[in-house]
């Protein structure tokens, strides 16, 4: 197919007056004469200046928005506006034509919901050529933060037999005949011939076989896809969606703070450098966003500017207990403008409730540590009960502006005798378990982890507004399209 030199490359290049190849798209052809190409390296075009005259009418007819073309010219310096170099094309190829009657992503402003629909082409579009490009950053970025720490990255199952979360909201694995599955003499469904022998489903969180490989390797962290068949159809919720979950041996909650703390910051601070073009346009579209909000819904900061201050200041650090008294003095609180109120200690904060903390009080990101007992997982930490005989575990959730929940994690719970407690009083069958609970027969030690829900990263980083505009092909109820 000949060498050929990528968009981004061109525009940084130093040299003129060299032959080049290059191929991409055509975003627009204007008077015969003038491509827009994009290959989808930068949201930048490169302008490729046709020689109409002594090109065939047949070729011009087919170089229309959406065509893929190979160009071979000359790459000059550009008169142009807006471009230090264009391509003076000698040859065109064109490698696969779009009708223009039909191609839906015409050179005009198409709304998110609309391209939603053709999800399998809006990655031509700026602002997702520069979403998946920070998202593709992110990712690098996380598995270069662990590796440099030492960390073991891990494949734990996507098919299991757990409910690490205990919520039960889990997709069923199976290769029965739904209609017609085998029963037992009572009547049940009898998973003893299913293809595993036993009911599976798929996972909702690595982390209970992340702890198994940390009590030998010391610190794992694991990235792979998570599922959760919650019926809930938000801005904030998918159905299938990727988790980066490390486990750390030795680690209490203070270093599991500290850890998370750092990996938020090192990758903003990679996709920075790395895709400032990218950002800078992401945060131009968010301004223009916030315009068509009412002066009050507006942020007090751009996305560069929200970046740069968690990069900037520490991360703000208090109870669960601190918080509930902050909350319930607060001003909406009082005028009763929450959703939710907050009526007292065990109240399980919502969404509105974090980001009064984050946006109006701290006015920085914040963790938020030791939450009660009752309403968190059976393997967390128990703290020893506190004056008034409350019991609260070494939880921690890190809060991020706009977002809420980024980061929930905790010290794990070593002790055999407290975590068979635990899962007695909530319900959790010890004998599946039993694998989990060796862990803690042989060499048992204290440690920690937490999950990073990714797609909430890569949410935060690019300012858009909603999870199902930064994973490629979302799945959400009664939607599985492409």
């Amino acid at each position: 197919m000949g060498q050929r030199t990528k968009i981004k490359a061109l525009l940084q290049s130093e040299q003129t007056n060299i032959e080049v190849t290059v191929k991409g798209w055509v975003r627009t052809f204007r008077n015969n004469q003038f491509i827009a190409l994009n290959d989808g390296s930068t949201n930048n075009n490169i302008q490729v200046v046709v020689d109409f005259e002594n090109t065939d009418p047949a070729i011009l007819k087919r170089i229309t928005t959406g065509a893929a073309i190979s160009v071979v010219g000359q790459l000059v310096a550009s008169l142009g506006k807006g471009q230090t170099v264009e391509v003076k094309a000698t040859e065109i190829e064109v490698l696969g034509d779009s009708d223009p009657e039909k191609y839906p992503l015409q050179p005009k402003k198409h709304s998110l919901e609309f391209l939603r629909e053709i999800a399998h082409l809006r990655f031509r579009t700026n602002t997702f050529g520069a979403i998946f490009r920070v998202r593709n950053s992110l990712s690098f970025a996380v598995h270069q933060f662990f590796q440099e720490k030492g960390f073991v990255y891990l494949h734990t199952p996507i098919i299991t037999a757990s409910d690490a979360e205990g919520a039960g909201e889990t997709f069923h694995v199976t290769n029965f005949d739904l209609l017609n599955p085998p029963k037992t003499e009572d009547g049940e469904i009898d998973f003893k011939q299913d293809f595993f022998g036993r009911p599976t489903n798929l996972t909702v969180s690595g982390q209970l076989e992340g702890e198994l490989g940390a009590m030998a390797l010391s610190d794992i962290y694991t990235f792979g896809p998570t599922f959760r068949a919650e019926n809930s159809n938000t801005t904030r919720h998918l159905a299938e969606f990727w988790m980066i979950e490390p486990e750390m041996a030795f680690y209490d909650l203070t270093d599991n703070m500290n850890l998370a703390e750092e990996l938020l910051k090192y990758v903003i601070r990679y996709a920075l450098d790395k895709n400032k073009e990218d950002i800078e346009f992401l945060s131009q579209r968010l301004e223009e966003e916030e315009k068509q909000k009412p002066q009050n819904e507006r942020s007090d900061m751009s996305l560069l500017d929200k970046l740069q201050f968690c990069l900037d200041n520490d991360f703000e650090r208090l109870t669960y207990t601190e918080a509930i008294d902050i909350l319930k003095e607060s001003t909406p609180n009082k005028k009763k403008k929450f959703q939710y109120p907050v009526e007292g200690w065990g109240t399980d904060l919502q969404s509105e409730h974090e980001r009064y903390l984050v946006e109006k009080h701290f006015k920085k990101p914040v963790i938020l540590t030791d939450y009660p007992k009752d309403i968190k997982a059976f393997y967390m930490r128990q703290n020893e009960p506190d004056a008034q005989g409350r019991e609260t575990v070494r939880a921690m959730d890190i809060l991020f502006p706009g977002i809420g929940e980024i980061v929930g994690g905790s010290q794990r719970e070593e002790r055999l005798d407290k975590l068979e407690q635990r899962m007695d009083e909530m319900g959790i069958p010890k004998d599946e378990l039993w694998w989990y609970l060796d862990t803690r027969r042989f060499g048992a030690c204290p440690h920690a982890g937490f999950g990073l829900g990714f797609e909430r990263l890569v949410l935060f980083v690019t300012g858009m507004g909603n999870i199902r505009d930064v994973i490629p092909f979302p799945r959400f109820p009664k939607n599985a399209e492409f």
